[in-house]
């Protein structure tokens, strides 16, 4: 069996904070995330706000805040991924597209900020060759990011990245704020790369969309890895294997906007075991344990009656 390209394995997130003055908690924040990305495919780690998934990102590029410690292990081509590896390869092999369009320098004019700092004329040509892979003029080089629209932004922090020419591509919510077909023209982006052959961990709440490009799709919920599948299983409830992961495919417009009563929890009252269980239909005895995950037919599930389903 070949190597995955990136494999996260049990990463755990937590936050030292202070209370009371000079008492120290910690918060844990992501607990059981796994997800696996293989060369020339683009997987989507779908999940609403506070599930963890911008926390994902910055772990596998180690840019988490400095009041964060991980644990579990993130291997990149089969190597752990440690902090003077993450230093040497970030921002060249891997390269994070991030979810803020602050990211650019306002005062630099674009240009300059896809080379990166370096010179000749076959640098110049390059970075004009890739904006105009992605429908930028050369005139864009010397505008600066004020002058852009959101979609024209967008295509920038896409090549900024495609400039190193990267094998990983972590995109940190790439899309928001553009209408659809922008969009999907973005997505479309993030595809080719995987047709040259890199690996695409694609972070979004949007499951309409990422379902335009994704080959598998991880699904978080709480900080936690619930359910991981290849994308055909969204095209009907029944090949779903997660109580979750079906509520989600219901609140697509398409299937009825049908919304699950209740909230995702706090990290401060995290229910023991699964979770989704406060929330959940389906639950019963032993959903409060500690559930790990189990083989499906598609892929992976956290969950003890689908695990015990697919297992039978």
């Amino acid at each position: 069996m070949e190597e995955h390209l990136l494999e996260v394995k049990n990463l755990s997130v937590s936050f030292t904070q202070y209370e009371h003055g000079t008492r120290q908690t910690k918060l844990q924040v992501i607990r059981g995330l796994d997800v696996t990305v293989d060369p020339g495919e683009l997987v989507a780690v779908i999940g609403s706000s506070g599930s963890g998934k911008s926390l994902l990102a910055h772990a596998v590029m180690g840019i988490l805040p400095y009041n964060a410690s991980a644990s579990g292990e993130i291997l990149y081509r089969g190597q752990a991924l440690t902090p003077d590896r993450q230093r040497e390869l970030r921002g060249k092999e891997i390269v994070l597209v991030p979810q803020s369009v602050s990211y650019l320098d306002p005062l630099m004019k674009v240009g300059e900020q896809v080379k990166n700092g370096r010179r000749g004329a076959g640098i110049r040509e390059k970075c004009r060759r890739i904006l105009g892979s992605y429908g930028l003029g050369p005139e864009t080089e010397s505008l600066y990011p004020f002058q852009l629209s959101g979609g024209m932004t967008r295509r920038v922090l896409i090549s900024t990245a495609v400039m190193e020419e990267p094998r990983l591509v972590i995109a940190d919510e790439p899309t928001p704020g553009l209408h659809l077909e922008a969009a999907k023209r973005v997505l479309g982006h993030f595809k080719e790369l995987t047709e040259r052959g890199a690996g695409v961990l694609l972070i979004t709440h949007d499951l309409e969309l990422a379902l335009e490009a994704a080959d598998r799709v991880a699904v978080l919920y709480a900080g936690m890895t619930v359910e991981e599948t290849d994308s055909g299983a969204f095209e009907k409830e029944e090949t779903l294997a997660h109580p979750y992961t079906r509520a989600l495919w219901r609140a697509m417009p398409e299937h009825g906007f049908e919304a699950v009563p209740g909230t995702q929890p706090y990290v401060k009252a995290m229910p023991a075991g699964c979770p989704y269980r406060p929330r959940c239909p389906e639950a019963g005895p032993g959903c409060e344990q500690e559930i790990s995950m189990r083989k499906t037919e598609r892929g992976l599930v956290r969950c003890i009656r689908s695990g015990e389903e697919a297992a039978g």
